[in-house]
């Protein structure tokens, strides 16, 4: 039986706790629900970018890249004073970066490449103030091992659609995933995307 999440304090008192207009600029499930945890009111919206038209090796870079490259997307967008959220992720696997696989195919080669290699989460988060024109940016990074997972079973994962979503081909939201989960290094906020202390963090230097 799954117990409901707790609901997180946001982790620092400031002016960004009392605006009406802080916005998500993303349509991850994960992450609205990880905001909605840290107690906050908040919109959605969807960058909507080509993100392969933003390369870099680094992969922290690239993901800065791209979140910085989604607000900009969004800001002409914002008409009220408000307080943007953009957030990008990818996965280091075998000194490769995966992003989000472009189909099943290339979901079920990620997801057999964990059993022999661990996988390293990296997310870039960028928060935007846009009454006053701050904005700050950080890097989470989290490791998963994960025991084989069967050919059966990748099928069984690959087959839901939403999983073409996600940076790496996984979610740890997703049963079977997390049954094959070895041990984790770092949080399992910043594995879905939206690392809770980094964030809690940007908003307090952008207030």
């Amino acid at each position: 039986m799954n117990k409901k999440q707790p609901k997180i304090k946001p982790f620092f008192q400031h002016p960004i706790s009392k605006l009406k207009n802080l916005i998500l600029g993303s349509k991850s499930l994960g992450r609205k629900q990880i905001l909605t945890r840290m107690g906050y009111k908040f919109s959605v919206m969807d960058p909507n970018i080509d993100e392969k038209r933003i390369r870099n090796k680094d992969p922290k870079k690239l993901v800065i890249n791209l979140a910085y490259a989604k607000a900009n997307a969004l800001l002409p967008k914002i008409k009220q004073p408000s307080v943007l959220i953009t957030a990008d992720q990818v996965v280091i696997c075998n000194n490769k970066i995966l992003e989000k696989p472009k189909d099943k195919k290339e979901a079920k080669k990620f997801l057999a490449m964990y059993a022999k290699h661990p996988a390293q989460t990296i997310t870039g988060i960028v928060v935007t103030n846009t009454k006053n024109k701050k904005h700050s940016a950080g890097i989470s990074t989290a490791t998963i091992w994960f025991k084989p997972i069967s050919n059966e079973l990748i099928k069984k994962i690959v087959a839901e659609e939403s999983i073409l979503a996600c940076a790496g081909g996984f979610s740890l939201d997703t049963p079977i995933i997390s049954q094959h989960v070895l041990k984790i290094r770092g949080t399992k906020d910043s594995i879905t995307g939206l690392p809770i202390k980094l964030t809690g963090k940007l908003l307090a230097k952008v207030s």
